[in-house]
C-alpha cells in the first residue's frame, strides 16, 4: 500500500494495479475485432430496417393515390350521368368547382420536433452518450490530478484512467459509427441530464479514491446499461455489440473496485438495477 495525500492509501501496490491495467489493455484489444465487425453488422441491419420501412411507406402512397384516383373516376362518371338526364337546356349548368373535388390525404410527418434516435437507434445514442460522459469524466480527472488538486497521485493510478479513458473512446466511436451509417448525427457530446451533476461531484472530490468511487458508478452503470440492451434490443448485431463491450467495462468496475479497496465481485452476476434509463437522454 502507498499512502499519498490526506491519508488516503492505495489499498493494492503499484504493480498489481500496473498488470491489472495491461490485462485490461490486452483483453480490449481482443475485443476490438468482434466489436467493430457487431458493429457493422448492426449498421447494415438498421440500413435494411430503413430501407424496409421506406418501401413499405412507398406502398401506403400507392394505395393512397390510387384510391383517391379511382374515388375521383367514380365522381366523375356521376357527373356524367347526371348531365345526361338533365332538362334540355341549351346552356349547361356549370361544372362543380375545384375546391368540391377530393383531395388525397397528406401522410403525417413523423414528428419534427420528435428525436431521430428511435427504437435500437436510441439504445445506440444512450451507449455514446455514456462513453462520452467516461471519457469527460476521467479527462476532468487527469486534469484534476496534473493540476495538483487530488494531491499525489500513483502513476499506476494515472495510467489505469488514462487506458480506461482511451477504450471508452474507442466504444464511442464504433456506436458513432452505427449511427451516421444510420444516417442520423453522432452524439460528440454528452446529451444526459444527469451530466451537470457528474461533473460537480468530480469537480468536489480531493482525492484518488473520490474520483475511484465516482467512476466505479459511472462504469458500473455503463455495464448494466450493456447487459440490459443485450437482452432487450431487437437487432442481433445490436445485442452483439453490447455484449462485445460490456465486458471491458465489467473490468473497468473490478479494477476501480480494487482501487477503493472492496472486493470486486460482491455479486454471483452482473445484475440491471443500476442501467442507464434512455429517459436520461436530452437529444
Amino acid at each position: 500500500m502507498s499512502t499519498v495525500n490526506g491519508g488516503w492509501e492505495l489499498p493494492i501496490s503499484e504493480g498489481e494495479l500496473s498488470r491489472m491495467t495491461r490485462d485490461l489493455d490486452q483483453a480490449h484489444r481482443e475485443y476490438l475485432p468482434s466489436m467493430h465487425a457487431a458493429a457493422a453488422d448492426l449498421s447494415e441491419q438498421l440500413r435494411d430496417s430503413d430501407v424496409l420501412a421506406e418501401a413499405r411507406q412507398e406502398q401506403l402512397r400507392v394505395a393512397s393515390r390510387r384510391r383517391f384516383l379511382i374515388g375521383a373516376g367514380g365522381g366523375a362518371a356521376a357527373l356524367a350521368l347526371a348531365a345526361c338526364s338533365s332538362s334540355k337546356s341549351t346552356k349547361a349548368a356549370p361544372a362543380p368547382g375545384s375546391s368540391t373535388a377530393p383531395t388525397p390525404s397528406t401522410p403525417m410527418s413523423s414528428s419534427s420536433s420528435a428525436s431521430v434516435y428511435t427504437g435500437d437507434l436510441k439504445v445506440v445514442a444512450l451507449a455514446t452518450a455514456l462513453e462520452n460522459q467516461a471519457v469527460a469524466a476521467y479527462t476532468a480527472a487527469l486534469a484534476a490530478a496534473k493540476a495538483g488538486k487530488l494531491g499525489t497521485v500513483p502513476p499506476a493510478v494515472g495510467t489505469f484512467a488514462t487506458t480506461a479513458m482511451s477504450q471508452h473512446t474507442d466504444h464511442a466511436k464504433a456506436w458513432n459509427a452505427v449511427l451516421t451509417g444510420a444516417k442520423v448525427p453522432a452524439i460528440t457530446d454528452v446529451p444526459l441530464s444527469n451530466q451537470a451533476a457528474t461533473l460537480a461531484a468530480l469537480g468536489a472530490v480531493t482525492d484518488v479514491g473520490g474520483v475511484a468511487k465516482l467512476a466505479l458508478q459511472l462504469e458500473q452503470q455503463a455495464a448494466e446499461t450493456y447487459l440490459f440492451a443485450a437482452a432487450n434490443v431487437t437487432s442481433p448485431g445490436g445485442i452483439a455489440t453490447a455484449a462485445s463491450i460490456a465486458p471491458v467495462e465489467a473490468m473497468h468496475a473490478a479494477i476501480l473496485n480494487f482501487v477503493i479497496g472492496q472486493y470486486p465481485a460482491p455479486d454471483d452476476f452482473l445484475g440491471t438495477d443500476k442501467a442507464a434509463s434512455p429517459t436520461l437522454l436530452t437529444v
